[in-house]
């Protein structure tokens, strides 16, 4: 294999007996959608009753020592503090000079001395990278990418489907089980990227293939789908979510992305707290936003957004046609100034489309239920 073949799922062989459309993200080649319908049928699949998705190209690694946990809570932006062993937390590895966001990602507590870390894909070299070069002595960072593959059951039937593989479902937002099946360890995630209520099994790459059929099987009988990742991107854009290289990046720090409740602010340190403390208090930067097309035109990333004198107040960071809605959607970073219910402009190849700036999400969805 040549550094520019993209890597592959260990899912892989099930996406192309399923005629999966496979595209590049991220270096790996992924499913984007599935004959039949396509994207729109499998975002209602998952609005309406369940849906899988392989996001096996998510990074894995581990921090593990005595002193794991401090490391860590002095590296990313959450604090740790906050949660103890079997509990989840959204965090973001932000760069020390800028402030910018390197990753966003999650962290798992294991224990005192075990961190799991789900980065990016394409960002997990440099997460590991930059820990491992600030790693004090009896503290490990290994990449433990092509271990382990994630399977994402999401939906309203969600847990049925997983309990129908003797998995435990009875788990809290953003909390995790470590669970033995059949000899095989699996990690059981209550969490997703879709707004609804689901899970994210990580499981031993040898077993990956077992596991998906298995999922495939217990869902039919709520008419589920495997989905691709087209879903998933319009499934957490109506929610608002944040997009690694869109709404989050290394000029887009958690300031500008409205992601400060996933900042430790009274933490004694993390990367970039000085200059991100500095952009807090000085109330200039731009904000996100979300924007509601008003009638026909689809918002796309990079789009200038001009206010209703036409001046340029801002850009686009995601845009779709909202599956639910039926409607144009996106979201944006404007100038400070801008409100919830102000009419902007998006100009789309030259044509003016008429948008209202709206606070996420731009559907109600069962993640908490």
């Amino acid at each position: 294999m040549t550094s520019a073949e993209p890597l592959t799922s260990p899912l892989h062989a099930r996406h192309v007996a399923l005629g999966a459309k496979l595209a590049d993200f991220g270096g790996w080649q992924m499913p984007i959608e599935y004959p039949g319908g396509g994207v729109l049928r499998e975002h209602a699949a998952v609005r309406e009753r369940v849906g899988i998705f392989d996001v096996s190209h998510l990074g894995k690694a581990r921090v593990s020592g005595s002193a794991a946990v401090d490391f860590v809570n002095a590296c990313f932006t959450n604090d740790l503090s906050k949660i103890g062993p079997g509990q989840a937390q959204y965090t973001m590895c932000c760069d020390e000079q800028t402030g910018g966001v390197v990753d966003d990602l999650i962290q798992y507590y294991v224990a005192d001395d075990d961190i799991f870390l789900i980065p990016n894909a394409a960002n997990t070299a440099e997460v590991v990278r930059r820990l491992q070069a600030k790693a004090p002595e009896g503290v490990q960072v290994r990449d433990l990418q092509h271990d382990y593959a994630i399977i994402a059951v999401q939906g309203p039937k969600g847990p049925q489907v997983v309990e129908a593989l003797g998995l435990p479902t009875d788990l809290g937002y953003m909390s995790f089980a470590q669970v033995d099946r059949d000899g095989s360890p699996v990690i059981v995630c209550r969490t997703g990227y879709t707004g609804e209520r689901g899970f994210e099994l990580v499981v031993p790459t040898g077993d990956a293939l077992a596991v998906w059929d298995e999922l495939i099987a217990a869902m039919a009988p709520f008419e589920g789908l495997p989905c691709g990742l087209g879903a998933r991107d319009t499934l957490r854009t109506e929610m608002g979510y944040a997009l690694h290289g869109n709404e989050l990046g290394l000029h887009i720090t958690p300031n500008m992305a409205r992601a400060g409740w996933a900042v430790g602010w009274d933490k004694p340190s993390f990367w970039g707290k000085a200059v991100l403390a500095e952009q807090r208090a000085a109330k200039t930067c731009r904000l996100s936003w979300g924007l509601l097309v008003d009638g026909r035109g689809i918002p796309r990333k990079d789009n200038v957004v001009k206010n209703s004198q036409g001046t340029h107040i801002g850009v686009v960071t995601s845009g779709t046609m909202s599956p639910t809605l039926r409607k144009g959607i996106g979201l944006c970073l404007l100038d400070r100034g801008a409100k919830a219910g102000d009419a902007v402009v998006v100009d789309v190849r030259g044509r003016d489309v008429a948008a209202t700036v709206t606070k996420p999400p731009f559907v109600q969805a069962g993640v908490a239920s």
